[in-house]
């Protein structure tokens, strides 16, 4: 044996552990162990384990505890115990450098093993190098901070060895040119920087990886006509597929791209010119504080160092102003540093979210790198430990807080370490379970869990008080009502008793839901900008809240909206900024969810609220068409018309049922100003699908086309909800059926294909959300028909194959939009077909037999479903239908009127007695003014063991009873009597 040999064998992991945890159980790491033995003897390639197995020592030792305490890394050893075998007799440096390596170079097993082969590899090599690291951390031979660069540096391999591996299965496809397919990374356009703790080098042992994704659109390797976003946002995914896909050989890493700009709309892969809008523009400093970490790993590495470089000054400001200063002081009070020594409970403690936690170290360096950074260069550096020394070396902290934030830090970082090695979780919170923590003390190397406890509250202690040094105490709040105080993890007496006396019914509910937001435990108030704004805002916004009709159930729904929102800091703004909007939006949330959720997707509809026009309102159709027209302008595009669109109607249909919430509109009019709305859309609409149209096909000698509205949109009664029942009609030249575009077509290909385009534009949800839902089940022949009628088929079909229920529909049909000689003829021949004289009897034995059909498919008895219910208002248009099919032969002013409408001109031409004109007339009204009520608070079916009972007494309150139940009594007696009408009637 060489002395070279000797000094490698000297070298290897065994003979280097100096230490091991603290067994608990005895007996069961011993049994243990004493299979793993049995397995390593049965295995030749594993013989040099055994001795190190069966003789007493450190290594003997170590593995005692991992049979104890760590049910994964016991698993990984018993697994295979070559592996193993491998580990203990080789330089642990070398084994890992070898590992990253494998790791990296994992795309060229393509070629001999396909992307499962290299999808089990990457499995099996996360496995060997979580085994080395533990045992490496385990035993002494690492110190901390060899152990997060290690596992970094596997992170960094994992993800240049997933890229590589995605992008030549990208180009094996044929949607990338790869200028060398030995070197995928070359020339690939897009880069994967590392953010986090990974981005600074200094990854936990099972951990996120936070991975942000950008592209240069200049760089030109995507294949054909294909999106590079596309191309590039499906190479993120299949790289997070091959890293976080759990199979039976594990995973490698957990992927999180929600780092990147603006999570909640742009795609997972973002170009190097929308980072660079995005942050000039809306960056905020969280994200600044993000980017210090960034680091570019895989991809084309030059383009995320030209990034990073482009955005120096947004990261590295050099004059700091007065606003980022107060942003960063609200990023202060969100992690609640508390001068002195307050006692830290050892049990269930959040070591890195905690008082004196982790994040505290990291939230120590990181501001005081934002506000010193842009003039000092030695404090732009990634790594914590490497900035608490470049503070102290730049006079910022002295010597002894540098030191002693770095052993505080060293220490926390290798209690999480042993926390996520017990079951391969990412988990930093210690157990509450007696048992459990006394477990966990031992694994930690201490005797007992006092002892533990002491070394753990010492050290955090000191991380408190020089984060208390630096930072001011959390912020304290306060109202006329009394003080209100979110700081810490337990509730203050006197803000209990402050939200109760604003009136809330479950304060303790109240203090937690509040303190989360301020934890940040909602996405939408992470950034700094909205932390700042929520404190501020906070008193006036509870108190506008207890002023609301159920404060409990509109904070619930104000922590929901949040939770979808992507980001709330312009709501926390406007809110902040105007009385009378926080408590409009108060009583939105208490009795009206659906338009709080509406402010939540585009808070500043609350604008139009504070406008003089509020108070103004617009329900004619004329002119609600114009003020859209105005508001959309001249789009560039038509992508910016549907966008615009979408902006507008959701703005509008807001307004509409704000405005009949406070009292500005009655339903009736809130429904003329919905079906308004709807109708100007469908116009523009229209207009703006057949310029796009026209231009690659050209028109139709004589061709035109009228939309005709039926249903609720026909009869002007659309609810906040309602989709849009149409029918599309067209008419051209019989002697020249083609189009005289580019791109000639058929007529009826031309207007089925207009057609399909017109409801696409209604239909299609952009990034802007969802228009209209439109049924065209009401056109000749229902879904099995065209989707575009001509006009003489659709005459004739009426004519002469229709059943009654479509004859039924034509009473409520109208043109909305369209060429106005089609839609005058439109008009002409509906109410010519309405006209034509029918058996009555047989109209009334068809309508009723209809009637009890719906009833035994969906029920009848729900007495809220307004609709639905017997007596409700399905019998009251079946009786003002049958009514205009039976009787407009004589008396032609029915046709064209609502049913209300009918009822009264059909008492005033003999048809129907007055007192039962009278009762469908009110019952009419009243239900439609409560459905509408029920469409505009709530979403979704109205289930009335769901909705808060805040609603149901505003509902009850507008219909003019003392309570639902006395509603319920109401609304039973008034169906009673309509019932007795159509059963005699029909």
């Amino acid at each position: 044996m060489t002395r070279e040999t000797e000094a490698v064998e000297a070298n290897t992991l065994a003979q280097r552990i100096i230490r091991a945890p603290l067994v608990s159980d005895a007996g069961r790491a011993s049994a243990n162990l004493a299979e793993l033995t049995e397995r390593v003897a049965e295995e030749p390639d594993a013989a040099a384990l055994l001795p190190l197995l069966q003789q007493a020592g450190p290594f003997r030792d170590l593995m005692l505890a991992l049979a104890d305490h760590s049910p994964f890394l016991w698993r990984l050893a018993l697994s295979d115990p070559v592996r193993l075998a491998r580990l203990a007799t080789t330089v642990p440096e070398v084994t890992h450098a070898g590992i990253v390596h494998r790791q990296a170079e994992q795309f060229r097993r393509l070629a001999t093993e396909g992307g499962d082969g290299v999808f089990r590899a990457l499995r099996n090599e996360r496995a060997e190098e979580a085994l080395l690291v533990a045992l490496a951390d385990l035993g002494g031979v690492w110190s901390v901070d060899d152990v997060i660069r290690s596992l970094s540096e596997f992170a960094d391999a994992s993800v240049k060895g997933a890229v590589r591996t995605a992008l030549s299965e990208l180009a094996g496809e044929g949607r990338m040119f790869l200028p060398d397919a030995d070197d995928p990374e070359a020339g690939c356009g897009v880069v994967f920087l590392a953010l986090g703790k990974h981005g600074a080098g200094e990854l936990n042992y099972s951990s996120d990886i936070d991975l942000v994704v950008f592209f240069d659109p200049e760089c030109r390797p995507i294949a054909g006509k294909s999106d590079p976003a596309t191309i590039y946002a499906r190479l993120a995914q299949r790289v997070a597929k091959l890293l976080q896909d759990r199979t039976a050989f594990g995973f490698v890493h957990r992927v999180d791209y929600r780092l990147r700009p603006d999570p909640g709309s742009m795609p997972v892969a973002v170009s190097v010119r929308s980072a660079y809008a995005y942050y000039e523009s809306v960056g905020q400093n969280w994200e600044r504080a993000a980017l210090i970490k960034a680091r570019p790993i895989a991809g084309d590495i030059g383009i995320g160092e030209r990034l990073l470089a482009d955005l120096t000054p947004f990261i590295w400001r050099k004059y700091f102003d007065f606003a980022s200063i107060a942003d960063v002081h609200a990023m202060k009070r969100q992690i609640h540093a508390v001068r002195g020594h307050a006692e830290i409970a050892v049990a269930g403690h959040d070591i890195k979210l905690g008082r004196g936690g982790i994040r505290e170290i990291e939230f120590f360096v990181q501001t005081q790198q934002l506000v010193f950074g842009g003039r000092r260069p030695a404090l732009r550096g990634r790594r914590t430990l490497d900035m608490l020394c470049a503070l102290n070396e730049e006079g910022w902290i002295n010597d002894k807080a540098c030191d002693e934030l770095s052993a505080s830090y060293r220490f926390l970082r290798t209690v999480e370490h042993r926390l996520q090695m017990i079951a391969d979780e990412q988990t930093q919170r210690l157990p509450a379970d007696d048992e459990e923590l006394q477990r966990f003390a031992r694994f930690c190397g201490f005797p007992t869990v006092k002892a533990f406890g002491k070394e753990l509250t010492a050290q955090a202690r000191k991380v408190q008080r020089h984060y208390a040094r630096l930072f001011e105490e959390g912020a304290e709040l306060a109202t006329d009502a009394g003080s209100l105080v979110f700081t810490g993890v337990t509730d203050d007496p006197e803000t209990l008793a402050t939200l109760r006396r604003m009136g809330f019914q479950h304060p303790e509910t109240t203090a937690e839901t509040v303190r989360g937001w301020h934890f940040g435990r909602r996405p939408a108030i992470t950034s700094a900008r909205a932390r700042e704004v929520l404190t501020e805002v906070t008193p006036a916004l509870l108190a506008a809240l207890g002023g609301s009709a159920d404060p409990d159930a509109a904070l619930v729904a104000l922590d929901k909206a949040f939770g979808r929102m992507p980001a709330a800091v312009e709501l926390l703004t406007i809110l902040q900024s105007h009385e009378s909007l926080r408590l409009q939006f108060a009583d939105l949330l208490g009795t009206a969810p659906r338009l709080a959720e509406i402010v939540a997707a585009a808070p500043h509809v609350l604008d139009t609220v504070i406008d003089p026009a509020f108070a103004d309102p617009v329900t004619e159709a004329e002119v609600l068409e114009k003020q859209i027209r105005d508001m959309t302008g001249i789009p560039a595009h038509f992508e910016d018309r549907l966008d615009s669109m979408r902006d507008i109607v959701r703005q509008m249909t807001f307004l509409t049922g704000a405005r009949m919430l406070s009292g500005i509109l009655s339903p009736a009019q809130a429904g003329e100003a919905y079906s308004g709305i709807a109708q100007a859309a469908v116009r523009v609409l229209l207009e703006g699908v057949k310029q796009e149209f026209e231009q690659d096909f050209g028109t139709v000698s004589g061709g035109k086309v009228a939309v005709l509205g039926l249903g609720r949109l026909g009869a002007r009664q659309l609810t906040a909800s309602s989709d849009l029942d149409l029918i599309v009609l067209y008419d051209f030249d019989k002697d020249n059926r083609e189009s005289d575009g580019s791109k000639p077509l058929d007529a009826v290909v031309y207007y089925t294909r207009l057609t399909q385009r017109l409801i696409a534009a209604l239909t299609v949800p952009t990034r802007r959300g969802l228009l209209y839902d439109v049924d065209l089940r009401l056109r000749p022949q229902g879904g099995k028909g065209p989707v575009a009628t001509q006009f003489d088929g659709f005459i004739a079909y009426q004519r002469e194959e229709a059943d009654l229920w479509e004859h039924m529909a034509l009473t409520r049909a109208r043109v909305i939009a369209g060429d106005a000689d089609l839609s005058a003829r439109a008009t002409q021949a509906i109410a010519a077909l309405l006209s034509e004289r029918r058996d009555a009897v047989k109209v009334r034995t068809e309508a009723r037999a209809m009637r009890a059909l719906i009833a035994e498919s969906k029920g009848d008895d729900d007495p809220w479903d307004l609709k639905l219910a017997a007596g409700g208002l399905i019998d009251i248009d079946f009786l003002a239908q049958t009514l205009v099919l039976t009787g407009a032969s004589d008396h032609p002013a029915l046709i064209g009127r609502d049913a209300e409408g009918v009822f009264r001109e059909a008492e005033a031409v003999g048809l129907l007695p007055s007192d039962e004109a009278g009762t469908l007339a009110h019952a009419y009204r009243q239900f439609n003014d409560i459905q509408q009520w029920q469409r505009m608070a709530v979403a979704g079916s109205f289930d009335v063991r769901a909705i808060p009972p805040a609603i149901l007494k505003r509902i009850a309150m507008e219909a003019g009873s003392p309570s639902e139940q006395a509603l319920l009594i109401e609304l039973a007696e008034t169906r009673q009597r309509v019932r007795s009408i159509f059963s005699s009637l029909l």
